[in-house]
Order: C-alpha cells, then sequence, then structure tokens
C-alpha cells in the first residue's frame, strides 16, 4: 500500500492504485516476479538511502553500517506487501544473505539434515557420578539448588557492599560516565572465608589468590564427595580438569597495583591456574586447562572433558565454570551496550525482555565413562549422550546471534547421539531474557526440535536464569547441572518471570512450550531425554544432549523408599585427628 515519509497509508494514492487496478493485497506479491539480481539492487538502493552513502557492499553485514533493523524491515514490508520477522536482519545479515533468502527458489544454508550428515556411531555416553555447586540463594551444594530450583526462588539480590558502591554508580542514565544502568545481582556469599591449612596453602599466598581458585579448591572436594571418591586415591592418575572462565577481576585488581605485586601475584590472577592450581593441589596427571569462550566456556569445557574421557586422554575428568563479580567495570560496559535488564531480571521468553542481570557462580561435575560408573556401581545423576561446538561465524555484528548456525549446530548434536530430536523431551536455553534473542533461539529450536512432533506433546523449554541470573563464563554448567537434577529426580521446575509470551516468538507453530509449574516429568519414551545450550557472544555457541542414566542401574531419588529409611551422616576432616 502506498505509505507516506511519516508511515502512514495515503488514501488517495489506494485510492487511484484500485481503480487503475495495480493496488497489491498485504499477502500478494510484488507485480515483477523476484530474482536474486532484483533484490540485490532494490536492496543496495534502500540501505543507501537510508545511510546517505552510495557506496554500499553486498557482503558487508548491515551493523558495519549502523543500520538499525527496524529500518530495512519497515520498507521491506512495504515493497514484499507482507510481515518481515525483526530478526531477519540477524539471519542474513548482509545483502547477498537477504536476496538469496527472499528470492522464492532460495535453499536456506546451513540446513544439515541427517541424509547429508556423515553416518558415525555415537560415543560411548558420559555419566555425571558428582556434582558441587555454589550458586546464588545460598545453594552450595546440590541438594540446596534442587530446593532453590523445586521452589521457584529468585535469587537476585541488591549488589553487596563489598563488591562495589552500588549507590555511586546506579544511574538509569547509560550516557553518564561510568554509569551502571541496574542496582542488581546474582551473589555468592562468604567469597573471602577460605580454610587455606586444608589445602596446604600459605596465609600470603592465599591472599594473592583469586577467590575463583579458593572456590574450585572447596567445589572440586565436595564434588568428589559427591561422587564418593576420596580424592587421594585419584593422585597420580589421569584426572583431568577442565575449567571454563573468561574474567579474573580480581587479577586485573592485583595486577593494577604496581608498587604492590607479590610473589605470588602471577600465579594467584592468571585463568590457566583455575584448572591447574587443581591439578597442583591434588596430584592430577591428566589434561589440566581453562577455556574462554565467553558465555559458552563451561559449556565447551565439559564437551572437550567428554571427549578426553572418550579418547583415553583422562581415565576420569573435572568439568565445570566459575565467574565472580568483583569489579563493576563489565557491569558499566555491558550498560552501555544495552544488554542489561534494568530490574534486574531476565525474563526469559516474555514480552517484557529486556536484557539479562549478572551473576557469580561455580559448578563443577565429576565425569566418568558409563560403562565404569556402572561397573563401580556410582549413582548416577544423568548420562551426557553427546555434544556440540559450533560458531557463528559472519553475523549481523560480532555479539549477533546466526539462527543457522544454531539449527546446524542442533542437528549434528542429535545425530551424533544417535536420538532423533522429535525424542527430545526437554531444552535447557541460553535463555538470556533479550528481546531479539530469544526469538531467535525459539525459531531455532523450533525448525530442529519442533518439527515432526506430536501436536500433544510440546518440546518443554525453559531458563535457569530466571532463578540465578547470567553466570556468563559459569553459564553452562549451571544449566547442565540443573538439567542433570531434573533427570535424576524425574521433576521439571519452573521458568520464572514468564507472563505474557514474546509476540515474535510463535510457540504453538513451533511446538514449543514453556515449563510454569513444578511437576513430574512424565513421557512415552524409555529414558527422559533433554538438552542444554550455552551461546559465547563472540559466536562459539554448543550444545549437550543429556538423558537419565539406565532404570536398572541407578539409584533414582524417585525410588521409593521404607517408612524409615537408615540415615548415613558422612563426617569428613583433613585428618583422623581433627575426625
Amino acid at each position: 500500500m502506498p505509505i507516506s515519509a511519516s508511515g502512514g497509508i495515503q488514501p488517495d494514492a489506494c485510492e487511484r492504485a484500485y481503480l487503475n487496478g495495480t493496488l497489491v493485497s498485504w499477502d500478494g506479491q510484488p507485480i515483477a516476479p523476484l530474482t536474486n539480481n532484483r533484490v540485490r539492487v532494490w536492496l543496495r538502493e534502500q540501505v543507501a538511502s537510508i545511510l546517505q552513502s552510495p557506496a554500499i557492499k553486498d557482503d558487508e553485514p548491515f551493523s558495519n553500517y549502523g543500520l538499525r533493523p527496524r529500518q530495512l524491515i519497515t520498507r521491506l514490508e512495504q515493497w514484499l506487501k507482507r510481515r518481515c520477522m525483526p530478526t531477519m536482519l540477524y539471519d542474513y545479515p548482509t545483502i547477498d544473505l537477504l536476496a538469496e533468502h527472499l528470492v522464492p527458489q532460495h535453499e536456506a544454508r546451513s540446513q544439515l539434515s541427517p541424509s547429508l550428515l556423515p553416518p558415525t556411531e555415537p560415543g560411548e555416553p558420559i555419566a555425571i557420578v558428582g556434582i558441587g555447586c555454589r550458586f546464588p540463594g545460598g545453594a552450595n551444594s546440590p541438594t540446596a539448588f534442587w530446593q532453590l530450583l523445586q521452589d521457584g526462588v529468585d535469587a537476585i539480590t541488591e549488589v553487596p557492599a563489598d563488591r562495589w558502591d552500588v549507590q555511586e554508580r546506579f544511574n538509569t542514565d547509560r550516557s553518564v560516565p561510568g554509569a551502571v544502568v541496574t542496582r542488581w545481582g546474582g551473589f555468592l556469599d562468604d567469597i573471602d572465608q577460605f580454610d587455606n591449612g586444608f589445602f596446604g596453602i600459605s596465609p600470603r599466598e592465599a591472599a594473592c589468590m583469586d577467590p575463583q581458585q579458593r572456590i574450585l579448591l572447596e567445589t572440586a572436594w565436595e564434588a568428589f564427595e559427591d561422587a564418593g571418591i576420596p580424592v587421594d586415591q585419584l593422585a597420580g592418575s589421569q584426572t583431568g580438569v577442565f575449567v571454563g572462565s573468561w574474567l579474573s577481576d580480581y587479577g586485573q585488581s592485583q595486577l593494577g597495583m604496581l608498587d604492590q605485586i607479590d610473589t605470588y601475584v602471577g600465579t594467584g590472577s592468571v585463568l590457566s591456574l583455575l584448572a591447574n592450581r587443581l591439578s597442583y593441589a591434588f596430584d592430577f596427571h591428566g589434561p589440566s586447562m581453562v577455556t574462554d569462550t565467553a558465555c559458552s566456556s563451561s559449556l565447551v569445557a565439559l564437551h572437550l572433558a567428554c571427549q578426553s574421557i572418550r579418547t583415553g586422554e583422562s581415565s576420569i575428568a573435572l568439568a565445570g565454570g566459575s565467574n565472580l563479580l568483583l569489579s563493576p567495570a563489565f557491569a558499566i560496559n555491558f550498560s552501555k551496550a544495552r544488554v542489561l535488564s534494568p530490574d534486574g531480571r531476565c525474563k526469559t521468553f516474555d514480552a517484557r525482555a529486556d536484557g539479562y542481570v549478572r551473576s557469580e557462580g561455580v559448578g563443577l561435575v565429576v565425569l566418568k565413562r558409563l560403562s565404569q560408573a556402572l561397573a563401580d556401581d556410582d549413582r548416577i545423576y544423568a548420562v551426557i549422550r553427546g555434544g556440540v561446538v559450533h560458531q557463528d561465524g559472519l553475523t549481523n555484528g560480532i555479539m549477533a546471534p546466526n539462527r543457522h548456525a544454531q539449527e546446524a549446530m542442533l542437528r549434528l548434536a542429535y545425530h551424533r547421539a544417535g536420538i532423533a530430536p522429535e525424542d527430545v523431551n526437554y531444552i535447557e536455553a541460553h535463555g538470556t531474557g533479550t528481546f531479539l534473542g530469544d526469538p531467535i533461539e525459539t525459531m531455532a529450536l523450533g525448525a530442529v526440535l519442533g518439527a515432526n512432533r506430536n501436536e500433544h506433546a510440546p518440546c518443554l523449554i525453559g531458563s535457569v536464569k530466571t532463578n540465578i541470573g547470567h553466570l556468563e563464563g559459569a553459564a553452562g554448567v549451571a544449566g547442565l547441572i540443573k538439567v542433570a537434577l531434573m533427570l535424576y529426580h524425574r521433576e521439571l521446575v519452573p521458568s520464572l518471570h514468564f507472563e505474557t509470551p514474546n509476540p515474535h516468538i510463535p510457540f504453538e507453530e513451533l511446538a514449543l512450550e514453556v515449563v510454569q509449574e513444578h511437576r513430574a516429568w512424565q513421557s512415552n519414551h524409555p529414558l527422559r531425554t533433554a538438552g542444554v545450550s550455552s551461546f559465547g557472544f563472540g559466536g562459539t555457541i554448543a550444545h549437550m544432549v543429556l538423558q537419565e542414566a539406565p532404570v536398572a542401574n541407578t539409584l533414582n531419588a524417585s525410588d521409593t523408599e521404607p517408612d524409615e529409611p537408615p540415615y548415613l551422616l558422612p563426617l569428613s576432616a583433613r585428618s583422623p585427628q581433627a575426625l
């Protein structure tokens, strides 16, 4: 329909077009057939017009020109006489790619189907036999974390005084230098407390250690305790350590005080020591590494740990991630970048989604081959059937998501795991709670997991970020631990802050449904199956496929117990004398 420069309909022009027989209905097509060249020329002209610049390249991302998606989408809708999703420029971020998509004969790039993939035998499943964690809301054990999830607790609080002066930094005007647009976050308690003597570390060295190192030591010990494995029995073994993390606020602070740098500042500050410290303390001889892929760091670390076990490089692995917020620097940066929610809540999949809230956390899991875990009669939380790590490649800006890359990753992950996507019951989404990021992720989930499903059995989705915020480098392991606990207990827990569905997410069409209440996990398949996604803002994305342990071999928490069960009271100490 003829539209004025201000966006209004022009009635007189509409009447003339109608009388001339040239008025096209909203759901019609342009008069001339679309060709790739015609679309490219039109897009080039429109972008040049919007930007007032003739030098437009077909292979340059729109974001590099500073083009706002809505500007071009509005013109595109008028030209095509149909509605276009605002996420289109993220899915097809250049003139080349958008033209290819708009031409009717286009074939979506990256639409990998199982028939196009080389056949592969799924690797041996990996069992999760132990969990250690420190999450906001006092969730300092798998039991406490499970209680928090069951109760639907929102663990977000105001920034504590020992992190930074929130009164000084808080300002809703993001243009103010040094401003942080939110007062909220997810925080751990007592991060300054550490029993250095327990780990044989001097007070002087402990004071120079990043608190992430200290908490990882404690959490690692607890994870092995939870697995029923005495750590000293692993000394000298090929136990691997894989930790995902991306920031050391403490290290940056220490290195910034040049006149106070101590002997131990180097080993206390660098990220590599987050893993190496554990291997050193417990005398592990397997691989020991830290992965930094931003917010996907810990899930990538878990993927590498599984690969190391499957290749025989590690006999057992400790894997997870950590994140602490000790400086307002990135809160200021993310405020400028408009990625933080002012009210400090991840409203994932909701129409009110306006960004995420930063949070702290540490999570570690103990991994074994499933065959070994069964032989050792271990308690198995869940089984990892497979995983995939991909990259977004060229997108509409380095921080912009890529739906096609996400689809390709999901297809490959379930192909490698030997599981049909329609048999997956639940997905723990990356789900940060952004207005356009959530639709892009759900469109990919619907394309892969929503297809070929029973109409009465949608794929259930949720995000732990609605409970404890976005743990950034440790976000992936938090989601994985949540799913492992749900599989172990055979229960689903609610995703919070979901009131009005995001208008850009057609849930019914995608065969997706947000879990909104704590309930039993019903399944028509022998083994409940779930997936966990984690995306880094630099484009490294990961997905892991989890399944409940074989029913006959797991000591499941939902099994029937006698009226008066025996109670085991485990006690531990550093030495027999202390015990």
